[in-house]
């Protein structure tokens, strides 16, 4: 049996020599193997507990990344079916369809972006989504609105004010600071969205006692 430091050599070897005697089909058809999708995975929690998940079952990840995780072995039908109900304990899904894995692909993509980076794209985001899922804009657009019934940009949107809300509760910035960071060409129009969504201003909520914000999972479905 190989350890796994061994295991990793020998893998990083064995892709080495397929890529020197063109069998790049075949290393892209490994890859696409390795990867899991999971629906559900919105937080630094969310990735921890599958991990511990992926110990409990012997699987090695290489990485584990909201909604999605790279394993190094062939997952089994057996092994894949207890992963997947180990996970539905943890209120997470593993995905087979591959619509559903893509819908969940961009939201993650927004998640990301919105909620767990602290530098905001300023290239077009229709590019910056293209560019990472491999696939034109229209497609997802149009594939995104007849799954889930409303728009990427307005899904884009509702995470954002949820974002707003939680930079308010905070307390760190004052308004003109999260419209700088949350890449708003003004404070009116940070307000004007934030008053559409929620009814209320950013300053009306702030003064509220009792400060409402929804789960990242639920926000836009």
């Amino acid at each position: 049996m190989f350890n796994l430091n061994q295991k990793i050599e020998f893998s990083v070897s064995f892709l080495v020599i397929h890529v020197a005697t063109g069998g790049s089909e075949f290393i892209n058809a490994i890859t696409k193997d390795m990867k899991l999708f999971i629906k559900y995975m919105v937080s630094q929690r969310c990735k921890l507990m599958v991990k511990e998940e992926l110990k409990k079952l012997g699987l090695h990840f290489m990485v584990v990344d909201l909604g999605e995780v790279e394993i190094m072995e062939n997952i089994s039908d057996e092994l894949r079916a207890e992963l997947k109900t180990a996970l539905l304990t943890l209120g997470l899904e593993l995905m087979d369809d591959k619509r559903a894995i893509l819908i969940e692909r961009i939201k993650n993509v927004i998640i990301e972006m919105i909620h767990h980076s602290d530098k905001m794209i300023k290239i077009n985001f229709s590019d910056f989504l293209s560019e990472k899922l491999h696939h034109d804009y229209t497609y997802l657009a149009n594939l995104f609105s007849e799954v889930q019934g409303t728009t990427i940009e307005q899904f884009m949107i509702s995470h954002k004010v949820e974002r707003i809300k939680e930079l308010i509760i905070y307390d760190e910035m004052n308004i003109s600071e999260i419209a700088w960071k949350m890449n708003y060409s003004s404070v009116a129009h940070l307000s004007n969205q934030f008053k559409k969504v929620t009814g209320l201003s950013p300053s009306h909520f702030k003064q509220l006692k009792v400060k409402r914000r929804s789960p990242i999972e639920d926000v836009g479905n």
